[in-house]
């Protein structure tokens, strides 16, 4: 039985077609390293590609939010380190004014030296991380220490301005922390021990003392409150300390889970190169063969139906 031939040309066309589209598509995988060419080659893997590239990102966002909350924490970290040193420096200057045997000279270089470390103290309060204060509590764009001094320009206090809350940062899925930065932690004696009422007080205290040369108070009260604010500096220090922990374990964490994600995602994503490679050769085999075959279709003539 004879085949017509519009019968092998619309089995050619077919074929050709095929293979046509089969090595094009293999070609476009190559170029692209991607396994899929459209959402359609594969629904169900082409929508898990979506919710993984929609994972990495929040995964992303979540570290960007982890490494940021450890750099807040190390500037805080480093900040009170400073104000723990100055304010062991501020307790040998008082212990050296209580002393009976200082003279007048002694006690005034004292008295300037202390001032000055009580406005570093204040400046170092006023540490920004970025554009934000870091001891601001949730107002963290207002400058939130400021010493108060009279006319003749004696310390008599210090004002904050700041909330007395802290900062939440989500670190993960239903996950927040608590970055410290309620800076009226530092100015109440509440849990701290002072007697004097606050940080402002205890340094109008000791400018007084030392105007009057209260060697008395000097080396009680004064001595014994520079101790309860430095250890509450440290303190807090140390909570500080302990957050920074966890944010490094979470950050840790994070990272694992982004090389997980991306794992995940290069297996349902990327194309297998060498076997694209050679399942495109095979393709392109199928091709020329097709070729050929059309091409002997194309040069059938009469005689080819004679015997």
């Amino acid at each position: 039985m004879r085949i017509a031939d519009s019968t092998m040309y619309d089995s050619f066309l077919t074929s050709y077609e095929t293979s046509t589209a089969k090595m094009q598509k293999t070609m476009t995988q190559l170029s692209s390293q991607k396994q899929l060419t459209e959402a359609s080659d594969d629904p169900l893997k082409a929508s898990n590609i979506i919710n993984l590239n929609t994972s990495i990102d929040q995964n992303a966002m979540y570290g960007d939010t982890i490494q940021d909350g450890v750099s807040w924490n190390q500037m805080q970290d480093s900040a009170l380190s400073s104000i723990s040193d100055v304010m062991l420096r501020m307790r040998d200057l008082i212990q050296s004014s209580a002393n009976g045997t200082n003279g007048a000279d002694v006690n005034s270089a004292n008295k300037a030296e202390i001032e000055q470390d009580m406005g570093q103290i204040v400046d170092t309060l006023n540490t920004k991380y970025g554009n934000k204060y870091i001891f601001a509590g949730e107002n963290t764009t207002t400058k939130p220490f400021e010493l108060e001094k009279n006319a003749a320009g004696d310390v008599t206090g210090l004002k904050y301005s700041g909330t007395a809350g802290n900062l939440s940062r989500q670190i993960a899925d239903n996950v927040s922390v608590n970055l410290f930065a309620n800076g009226s932690k530092f100015v109440s004696n509440s849990s701290i021990g002072a007697q004097t009422a606050s940080l402002g007080d205890y340094f109008n205290n000791v400018v007084t003392a030392l105007n009057s040369d209260n060697k008395d108070q000097l080396s009680g009260t004064l001595l014994s409150d520079t101790d309860a604010y430095r250890d509450n500096f440290v303190n807090i220090r140390t909570q500080i300390g302990a957050l920074t922990n966890r944010l490094q374990s979470a950050l840790s964490r994070n990272q694992s889970q982004a090389t997980n994600l991306k794992e995940s995602l290069s297996n349902d994503q990327d194309v297998d190169v060498a076997a694209a490679y050679s399942k495109f050769e095979k393709e392109k085999l199928t091709y020329n063969a097709t070729l050929a075959m059309g091409t002997k279709i194309m040069q059938t003539t009469i005689l080819d139906y004679m015997y």
